[in-house]
């Protein structure tokens, strides 16, 4: 699969490259009104996707593939310019630019100092979330194009970033940090995540080496705003999964995001190897209100109500695995049903005040409280039989032989309550050559959790065994707890140039929660240098730590190990980014190289989307790897991305052995040392490509390919943590046609759709294109010798989608 996709990869560079056009470069400085250079004013292509920014000495660079456009000039606290060009192709122009001060903009100037700019993260482009074909719906699909991002599951919103699990990424809202239900199993369990992707106006992302002003976790953060829209704004989105209601409103000293969304996702889920009654329902409300009391002093309002509802009834399951020499065939029938039901809800308030224009502080106030529950009581009859691939009719034929026949049953009753308050003060000030951030946390969370849950497998074809190998309990787990954690945390980050070309970032951040007793600090470091407009270097060193959490401290049998204490990992990273003309259009090429060594981890199993921890057990080990992508317009106005990850993620559990018999026949201790994490997935290939179809600047094509390596696995109830087993290789092709009968270059647009709408796009998706059938975990079942087989539980297949989404004309 790889070497197929490194040869599309080829035929498509090489294809752009014939058809390269010259591109006009437009360069100059940037000056105030006392002829002093602007740095950090942003210079964009109207209406195009194209933009820079001029560095430290006011210099700019921006190229255009166009002949006749405009460029526009902004910063804060100066007027905005806009100034047209018309130019032959090829041509290099030279174009000095004044900006004058806006004195009524001072009044109620923010702080956008280096805190903000100088991070290692990239900036998402948001704008490719609608064409994006994904079975989820969430925002967080985008993230699985981006480097040092894994996944291996369409129908979850979880990711894995450089080898960690889903649990070590961080994600913010304006400001608010968000959390994830604990009881989820099952991607297709899963509903509409917390982000509303109708109301990001921008987002960042980092894999790693991120700063002290975010909060203390091992792996990613994920930075999304909320910000006031530019005009009145209503977009509904209608097809076969869901529908969504947006509406972006200005007043004159507020301005109002409220928004809908639902998702059903039945007939993709009807796609799996699982037949039954499938009745998902998740829906979705947010609304934010912002009022500004004065130029220096605002309220943000944020509120979200979030429910989600799975309900199966399962009849039948057919599953054909196996090799090629041995095929074998699983047959399910069941009885029984699924009940899942998560409902989060709750909110932020804001206060913002920027007293003068070298000053913001900015005060945040949250809660959020989850329910889940879990009610199952399914009762599988199976035979898994050998069948005969060879006979004349082609494909599987009659069975060759019985390799066992049973009853698995499962039942649960569990039940979860979480609720996360907390309240946050941040300050943004500049002194002098210094941008100085600083801030301080305290949270609270509460946790009561019933758990009630068995299963049990009979291989034998009978429920009271006939000797101990033919009858096991499996998974009983019975308890009650109740918990509470208080967190106090708090940061100090200097941002500072220490020349034209070199930025420097120093933080400290500092926690202690009463759970683990212990004091935290985590040093982190981020060094920039650019020696030119096109090139830049990052460098990055830090001490990540993660305190114990209810989800980690949480055994296998349901107890607590409250004597947890928090993990610990030392990271460094450098890279490396390029911008250069290249296919006729701008690229832009980023790399990083990085190594993380952990000296304190708690081990844990993947089991679908969900992380079994061993709670009393602690582990070290090391993650290595590299980040490659290159992204630009290679079709005018359309953005295409190809990202290449490779990583090594091991460890080893500390103090952890077995017993097995040797050649001889006599019991010996051994110690695995270093293996595999559950995460060690050593290649992740993505390409979002986009073009136009029919050489018409309406019709477009959207395609996404994902390819994951296989992942190391182990069988349930064997304690070696050796997990010699593996899921095979992630492969997955989405594509996506548009369009968009309002477009400004169409030729001809409807009357009645162009009086009320200002875009209607129709979108139709092939899920699946290629009908691969990826694996997400395995269903272990026994013959009446006790042997395990792992029998795949397979993901969606190939499925057709439909949507529109009409953007209503505003006052």
């Amino acid at each position: 699969m790889a070497k197929k996709t490194l040869f599309l990869l080829c035929l498509v560079i090489l294809s752009l490259c014939a058809s390269a056009q010259s591109l006009i470069k437009v360069s100059g400085i940037i000056y105030d009104e006392k002829n002093q250079p602007l740095p950090k004013v942003s210079v964009t292509l109207v209406g195009l996707s194209g933009s820079t920014v001029s560095d430290e000495e006011g210099k700019y660079t921006i190229h255009s593939r166009l002949s006749n456009f405009s460029l526009r000039f902004k910063l804060v606290g100066y007027r905005t310019e806009t100034i047209k060009f018309s130019e032959q192709k090829g041509t290099e122009v030279k174009k000095d630019v004044f900006l004058k001060l806006d004195v009524k903009e001072l009044k109620g100037v923010k702080i956008t100092g280096k805190q903000n700019q100088l991070n290692n993260a990239q900036s998402i482009n948001v704008t490719d979330l609608a064409s994006l074909p994904t079975v989820s719906m969430n925002f967080e699909a985008i993230l699985k194009t981006l480097p040092g991002v894994s996944t291996n599951n369409e129908l979850s919103s979880q990711y894995s970033v450089r080898g960690g699990n889903f649990d070590e990424n961080l994600i913010y809202v304006n400001d608010i940090e968000i959390n994830r239900p604990i009881l989820i199993r099952n991607g297709q369990q899963e509903g509409l995540s917390f982000i509303n992707p109708d109301f990001v106006s921008r987002a960042r992302f980092s894999a790693g080496g991120f700063n002290a002003r975010y909060n203390d976790k091992l792996s990613s953060v994920l930075d999304v705003r909320y910000d006031k829209p530019d005009s009145n704004e209503y977009v509904i989105s209608a097809g076969l999964m869901g529908f969504s209601a947006t509406a972006k409103s200005n007043f004159k000293n507020s301005h109002l995001l409220f928004g809908f969304r639902r998702k059903d996702n039945r007939n993709v889920l009807g796609t799996q190897d699982q037949k039954g009654s499938y009745r998902p329902n998740f829906n979705d409300f947010q609304a934010l209100y912002q009022y500004n009391f004065s130029q220096k002093f605002s309220i943000n309002t944020l509120l979200n109500f979030n429910s989600g509802s799975f309900k199966l009834v399962p009849q039948s399951r057919e599953t054909q695995f196996g090799t090629i020499t041995t095929p074998m065939r699983l047959k399910v029938d069941y009885e029984g049903q699924e009940i899942d039901d998560y409902y989060t809800y709750g909110g932020a308030v804001t206060a913002l005040f920027n007293p003068y224009k070298d000053l913001s502080v900015k005060w945040i106030n949250s809660y959020f409280e989850v329910q889940e529950r879990e009610r199952f009581d399914i009762d599988g009859n199976y035979v898994f039989e050998e069948v005969d691939n060879d006979y004349a009719g082609g494909g599987f034929g009659p069975i060759r032989k019985n390799r066992g026949l049973g009853n698995q049953y499962s039942y649960a009753r569990n039940s979860l309550n979480s609720s996360i308050a907390s309240t946050e003060l941040k300050v943004e000030q500049r002194v002098g050559k210094h941008e100085i951030t600083y801030g301080a946390r305290f949270e609270q969370a509460k946790y009561v959790d019933k758990i009630n849950e068995y299963s049990y497998l009979d291989s034998a074809g009978y429920i009271l065994p006939a000797n101990t190998n033919s009858f096991t309990f499996e998974d009983a787990i019975f308890s009650n707890n109740h918990l509470k954690i208080n967190t106090i945390s708090g940061y100090l980050q200097d941002s500072y140039a220490v020349s034209a070309k070199t930025d420097v970032q120093f933080g400290l951040r500092a926690s202690y929660n009463d759970l683990s007793s212990e004091l935290l600090f985590s040093p982190r470091l981020l060094m920039l240098y650019r020696p030119d407009e096109q090139k830049l270097w990052r460098f990055t060193a830090g001490i990540y730590r993660q305190a114990p959490s209810y989800r980690s401290i949480r055994d296998l049998d349901g107890s607590l190990n409250l004597d947890q204490k928090a993990q610990r990992s030392y990271n460094i990273s450098a890279g490396y980014d390029f911008s250069f003309n290249g296919l006729g259009t701008r690229l832009k090429f980023t790399s990083e190289v990085y190594y993380k060594y952990a000296d304190r981890m708690i081990p844990y199993t993947v089991d679908n989307v969900r992380i079994k921890y061993l709670a009393t057990s602690t582990a070290k080990g090391n993650t290595y790897g590299a980040d490659f992508s290159l992204g630009g317009e290679l079709v005018k106005d359309l953005m295409s991305f190809f990202r290449v990850s490779i990583l090594s993620a091991n460890q080893d559990v500390i103090n952890d052995s077995y017993v097995a018999k040797d050649a001889n026949g006599q019991n010996q201790t051994i110690y695995p040392g270093y293996l595999k994490r559950p995460t060690d997935q050593k290649v992740n290939f993505s390409m979002f490509f986009q073009d136009r179809l029919f050489k018409s600047p309406t019709y477009k094509v959207h395609l996404n390919l994902l390819y994951g390596s296989r992942l190391p696995i182990g069988a349930p109830q064997i304690k070696t943590y050796t997990d010699d087993f593996s899921i095979p290789a992630y492969r997955r092709v989405d594509i996506g046609f548009s369009n968009d009968f309002l477009d400004a270059s169409a030729k001809r647009k409807p009357k009645f759709l162009s009086k009320y709408f200002n875009s209607v796009i129709a979108y139709a998706e092939v899920f699946n294109l290629l009908n691969i059938n990826n694996t997400v975990s395995y269903l272990w079942l026994k013959d009446v010798n006790n042997v395990n087989y792992a029998i795949p539980n397979y993901l969606t297949g190939r499925q057709l989608n439909f949507k529109l989404i009409f953007k209503i004309k505003g006052n």
